[in-house]
């Protein structure tokens, strides 16, 4: 009786044992074996001895200098003027009183300034202007917006997101609402070249992406800017947004607090030396905030408008690479080191890494 007892549990503890080791090879969370995951496959290994580093070395600084300097020679290629104008275009009677001359209606607005053209100009010459210490990246000032509303008029009231402008005091929806609309940049700008006037093109001047489809054909303003408090300039409400180049333009806000967008552009080539005269109406409030307003007028090249930076970079790490490169063959000539036996490496001993 007690044998079979005995036997009777044995087999018991052994089918118990069996049991809870199959429950935990169920639970395992361990994957099931193969090369992939043991990552066990065949591979490129390289072996990086000072031919190849001090080859590759040379190759990048061989093909990064030449690149850096045509940046920098396309760069200086660019012809650009930039005038600051905020300061310069306040009355004398009111220098130690900015912001009481901005926000005055009665006050007269218009700023006539020369500018030198300092080389040749060739056409387009593109006119931007320059805002700095506005940050447009500010979280609550990039989410006052409607996109809906601006692509479809059947979203006109979808306005809230656009707090604090998205409604009038009757609640009737703005168009465009939100605050990025509400301060769009109002200042002009014309141009005189010997007493003729110089035609600025808002042709092209917005992403052909936005216009087709992020602004509605179907969309027009309405109630904008009708409230007590004004932000920038108005819109015509006859004519949708979708050909409301400023306005689109200025809708795609800036990552940066410095940056510049696109005004138009002049299709006439400025002679060096030429004097050209700009009548700025200056209505834009950058003085509460301390910012600054700038006129930029410039040309373009393969690169775009005036940037050392990508030259500059392009320099810096090609000429690194060279400096690398050479100082790697000293090391090598002066205090040359043996290479090992890559036969005694485990994937050449054992091709599957074991």
């Amino acid at each position: 009786m007690n044998t079979k007892g005995a036997t009777t549990s044995s087999a018991g503890g052994t089918d118990g044992a069996s049991d809870s080791s199959s429950a935990a090879k169920r639970n395992s969370k361990k994957p099931k074996y193969s090369r992939f995951t043991q990552q066990e496959l065949p591979a490129c290994k390289p072996i990086l001895t000072p031919g190849w580093v001090i080859t590759t070395f040379i190759f990048v600084g061989v093909i990064f200098i030449p690149i850096g300097l045509a940046s920098l020679f396309a760069s200086e290629r660019v012809v650009e003027i930039v005038y600051r104008y905020d300061e310069g275009c306040i009355p004398t009677n009111y220098s130690d009183q900015k912001l009481a001359y901005i926000q005055n209606s009665t006050t007269n607005k218009t700023c006539t300034r020369s500018l030198i053209v300092p080389k040749q100009m060739k056409r387009p010459v593109y006119v931007y202007y320059q805002l700095d210490n506005f940050y447009q990246n500010h979280r609550r000032y990039v989410k006052s917006r409607s996109d809906k509303q601006l692509r479809s008029r059947a979203s006109e009231s979808d306005t809230s997101t656009c707090d604090p402008e998205g409604t009038t005091p009757d609640n009737s929806p703005i168009v465009p609402c939100g605050l990025i609309a509400w301060s769009l940049f109002n200042d002009t700008y014309g141009f005189l070249v010997n007493n003729k006037t110089l035609k600025v093109s808002k042709r092209n001047i917005a992403w052909k992406s936005d216009q087709e489809h992020k602004f509605g054909s179907d969309v027009y303003p309405k109630n904008f800017q009708s409230g007590g408090l004004i932000g920038g300039a108005k819109l015509n409400a006859s004519i949708p947004l979708s050909e409301q180049a400023d306005l689109i333009v200025w809708m795609r806000t800036a990552a940066f607090p410095t940056f510049r967008k696109l005004y138009g552009k002049i299709e006439k080539d400025l002679e060096a030396n030429e004097n050209v005269t700009v009548v700025i109406q200056n209505n834009y409030n950058t003085y509460s905030f301390g910012g600054k307003k700038k006129l930029v007028l410039s040309t373009t090249s393969w690169i775009g408008g005036k940037n050392d930076f990508l030259g500059v970079a392009y320099l810096t790490v090609g000429g690194l690479c060279l400096f690398l490169a050479i100082s790697f063959i000293l090391v090598y000539v002066v205090k040359p080191r043996p290479l090992g036996d890559p036969s005694f490496l485990s994937w050449n001993r054992n091709p599957s890494g074991v």
